[in-house]
């Protein structure tokens, strides 16, 4: 029997939906969930915690203060310090504003064939939208540090939200980048913020080194800053730098050569996404018992 003239146009229009529906599943497939229920984590501590990781070490030198808070909120998904046998080291800057460095940084930084996480902040996207192309197009790592800057436990956990998808939004339609890693501003956080930033499909990073290299007016002079940041070179350390920083340009390539020295890699972010545990599980198990 012969098929009717309607079966070609009814197989076209099945074919056709089979394919939006495919392509509607690849877009949400990579798309960071960034998801505004926060009413599981209310009940999680509101207590603001600004951090710094002192200069305590232990005998393999590696910074105290940072190992006990991973143990304590690493269930956030957050990161103070890396495994302690993972054999690597990780460079992060933060980009608060652009102090003429960025540009030897990324220099140093390529001629050494190393990757680095960079925290930029809204304002310095958008005045410097050729650093920022030139930090993704070298394979470096664009991190989150909020459109405005603002203390994330000043804010109700909406607005703190708020401010770090503006950001999300923009890196997504200017420069089609879908950021993954966050830093808070001012490194304050709470049990509710790291756990609302762990909600929307981001992983916090802290560090596990930083020195007082944020004002360009106050810079400790290019050989202090050499011994203060091969003093506490780490296995798993989490470097902060400023790109502000006249004297971190300096010493970077020095600073590269003397971790690769000592055995260690410096790698590009790779530590895992850790996802939210099923409260409504948790508690429905707890009820049960």
């Amino acid at each position: 029997m012969a098929p009717s003239s309607s079966e070609p146009d009814d197989l076209l229009s099945d074919i056709e939906d089979g394919v939006s529906d495919v392509a509607s599943n690849i877009e949400s497939a990579v798309t960071t969930t960034m998801s505004t229920d926060f009413d599981k984590i209310g009940a999680l501590g509101s207590d603001q915690v600004k951090w710094g990781p002192g200069v305590l070490v232990d005998e393999a030198n590696r910074t105290t203060e940072p190992q006990v808070h991973q143990e304590e909120y690493g269930q956030y998904g957050a990161y103070f310090i890396a495994p302690a046998d993972c054999g690597k080291f990780y460079l992060t800057f933060d980009e608060g504003y652009e102090n003429g460095y960025t540009p030897q940084i990324l220099d140093v930084l390529k001629e050494k064939n190393v990757s680095a996480v960079f925290f930029v902040t809204l304002p310095f996207v958008k005045s410097s939208p050729d650093l920022v192309r030139r930090m993704i197009d070298e394979g470096h790592v664009v991190g989150n540090h909020t459109s405005h800057h603002w203390n994330p436990t000043q804010k109700s956990l909406d607005d703190a939200y708020a401010d770090i998808k503006e950001l999300h939004d923009y890196m997504l339609e200017n420069f089609d980048y879908e950021m993954t890693l966050y830093r808070p501003p001012e490194g304050a956080f709470s049990e509710q913020t790291l756990a609302m930033v762990q909600q929307t499909g981001y992983t916090t990073v802290l560090w596990s080194f930083a020195y007082k290299d944020w004002d360009p007016n106050n810079q400790p002079g290019v050989d202090a800053a050499r011994e203060r940041t091969e003093k506490f070179i780490h296995e798993g350390a989490i470097y902060l730098l400023h790109a502000v920083s006249h004297d971190n340009a300096e010493i970077l390539g020095d600073l590269i050569d003397e971790v690769r020295a000592r055995g260690l890699e410096i790698a590009k972010w790779d530590l895992p996404y850790v996802p939210p545990a099923d409260v409504s599980s948790s508690q429905s198990s707890s009820d049960d018992d």
